[in-house]
């Protein structure tokens, strides 16, 4: 998308989280940092955060079982970019009595233990990878597990609709990386509080679901699901980029004004 960039920046995009926008691509752009998406580009005045479908099924609340293990995460080690930090996490969870740290994804064949790990798991670690979020956050929503969200700085879709903090625990990258920090946090959550997280994590399943029920996705969409939400989104950006328009407009000639996004 590289030679067509500047033409879509100003439309409101989609995005399923900023962080791979402000890296350069160096493959793409051949190392040349003029080829570099700008921070105007890509903006939350404008544009909307998504989120991944997600791979697994959903566990109703009155589905729920007892959970055996603390902590899980399944994925890949050896990651780019921020994962320098999940493989710090790694190497100082995965000996961890009641935690289960998993190479593999939720395809074909780990679909399947994807599912018993996340379903029996009271909390799933999400620290980053390539990208600040991926499908597991969605996939652990979906199984009522408590995310447990490692990062400094986060953006996530429909903030603002729904708390995150209701349902989820976030932890700094400097506390996560505390020797013995992560597991006795989480082991301080009384029972009671737990349960309140899943009750809460039950209450927005609907928020990420992109399924309408309908053979080939052909039919009306459900009014609470994903789709509905983005809509909702794209209209709650109207006011801002209108205001950003107009800021620009009454810029003073000669004066230099950081621009707030690539709004036209």
């Amino acid at each position: 998308m590289w030679h067509v960039r500047a033409d879509i920046a100003p439309a409101v995009l989609l995005v399923v989280d900023f962080g791979g926008w402000f890296k350069l691509d160096s493959k793409a752009s051949k190392g040349d940092s003029s080829e570099m998406i700008q921070h105007t580009q890509v903006s939350l005045v404008k544009d909307v955060i998504v989120p991944y479908t997600h791979l697994l099924p959903r566990l109703d609340l009155s589905e729920n079982r007892k959970r055996y293990t603390l902590l899980y995460f399944k994925g890949a080690k050896h990651r780019h970019r921020g994962g320098l930090v999940r493989e710090k996490l790694w190497d100082l969870l995965v000996n961890k009595p009641d935690v289960i740290m998993e190479e593999g994804f939720p395809n074909a064949t780990g679909r399947a233990q994807s599912i018993k790990g996340m379903r029996t798991s009271e909390f799933c670690l999400h620290p980053a990878g390539d990208t600040p979020t991926s499908c597991r956050l969605f996939d652990a929503i979906q199984s009522l597990c408590i995310p447990v969200i490692v990062s400094d700085s986060i953006e996530l879709p429909f903030e603002g609709m729904i708390d995150y903090s209701e349902f989820s625990i976030f932890v700094s990258v400097n506390d996560a990386l505390r020797p013995d920090f992560l597991v006795g946090h989480l082991r301080k959550f009384s029972e009671q509080e737990k349960d309140k997280f899943r009750q809460n994590i039950a209450k927005v399943q609907h928020v990420f679901e992109y399924d309408n029920g309908h053979l080939g996705g052909i039919g009306p969409i459900p009014l609470n699901g994903a789709v509905n939400h983005i809509w909702k989104k794209v209209y709650q950006k109207l006011p801002m980029i209108k205001e950003a328009i107009t800021r620009a407009k009454r810029k003073p000639a000669g004066v230099s004004v950081p621009l707030r996004c690539h709004c036209t």
